[in-house]
């Protein structure tokens, strides 16, 4: 299958930035727009909080056109820049998000409501793809571990699992059998309420575009990047490891933890080494992604090439 680089994808393939949605929480970043006009200031796309957080890696963020361009988004097509070509056809806007299983708040609730009281904020993270490439990109949203504590699961719930919108109008790739749908994924509960997992509404300091699994999804920076499903619908808190589309779909090369180790091979391929998108030399792959100093305490004990 021959897949376009982000260099050559036409400017008239990219997919138009989804016009921001008015949420409470935008409210003051609209007030200071306002101003900024008024005053006859720009504000440049890409201008985000400065990062400062204890999470933020240092390292040169991906372009803008990198990040939203070059996606793994089955859904809209399975080669990387399909998605952006074709996402438009995603109605972000009304979301709900239907919360069930061992959990007090079960309820079918609007995405405004859900998120209600929340502080956004960005988070650089550095993001591999299991075929090997990876960027380092500027998510923006806020701490699962936030929406766990209002949303009140059970002492018995020791998973979270979570689903994306099936509805092959809006998403034509779900027409093709190449994935069991609806898209499902999980985690264990210690690794959703790590200060690392992150709840994402957009990039770079904005919400959307579509491709980038808008309205809301899961990011997980020291796992592959199939972990991090996208336009979720659906969240349950359960006692049992949920069954995730990659793992059903091909078990011998997808297991239920996607954690980075570069000492187990792919069958198909070596971990060992990854391109950072834009670079033409390879560089080594690091340990959950380079986050283990946050996340390696979780897995002591597990053979991580049993439970991969």
């Amino acid at each position: 299958m021959l897949i376009k680089k982000p260099a050559d994808i036409k400017s008239s393939e990219i997919t138009t930035e989804s016009l921001y949605r008015n949420r409470r929480q935008f409210l003051k970043a609209a007030a200071i727009a306002t101003v900024a006009s008024t005053a006859g200031l720009s504000i440049p796309m890409g201008s985000a909080t400065p990062q400062n957080g204890p999470y933020d890696t240092d390292e040169e963020k991906s372009p803008y056109e990198d990040v939203t361009n070059f996606n793994n988004f089955y859904e809209f097509g399975t080669a990387k820049e399909q998605p952006a070509m074709y996402a438009h056809t995603l109605r972000p806007k009304p979301w709900k998000v239907e919360v069930d299983g061992l959990v007090k708040n079960a309820a079918t609730w609007d995405l405004d409501d859900l998120l209600d009281g929340f502080t956004m904020e960005d988070r650089v993270y550095r993001m591999r793809c299991v075929e090997g490439w990876s960027m380092v990109i500027p998510w923006y949203g806020f701490p699962l571990a936030d929406l766990i504590r209002k949303l009140e699961p059970e002492a018995s719930a020791r998973y979270i699992r979570m689903e994306t919108l099936y509805d092959p109008e809006q998403m034509p790739g779900q027409t093709r059998s190449v994935l069991p749908w609806p898209y499902v994924e999980g985690l264990r509960m210690d690794e959703a309420t790590n200060p690392l997992t992150l709840m994402a509404v957009g990039v770079y300091g904005k919400e959307g575009p579509n491709q980038n699994g808008a309205p809301i999804r899961l990011v997980t920076p020291w796992k592959y990047g199939f972990k991090g499903i996208k336009s979720i619908v659906k969240i349950s808190f359960v006692d049992e490891e949920p069954s995730n589309t990659w793992k059903r779909q091909t078990p011998r090369e997808y297991g239920f933890y996607a954690n980075v180790n570069p000492n187990v091979d792919h069958p198909r391929w070596t971990q060992a080494r990854e391109r950072r998108l834009g670079e033409v030399f390879k560089r080594d792959t690091l340990m959950f992604n380079g986050y283990g100093e946050h996340v390696a305490k979780m897995y002591e004990g597990m053979d991580l090439r049993k439970y991969f």
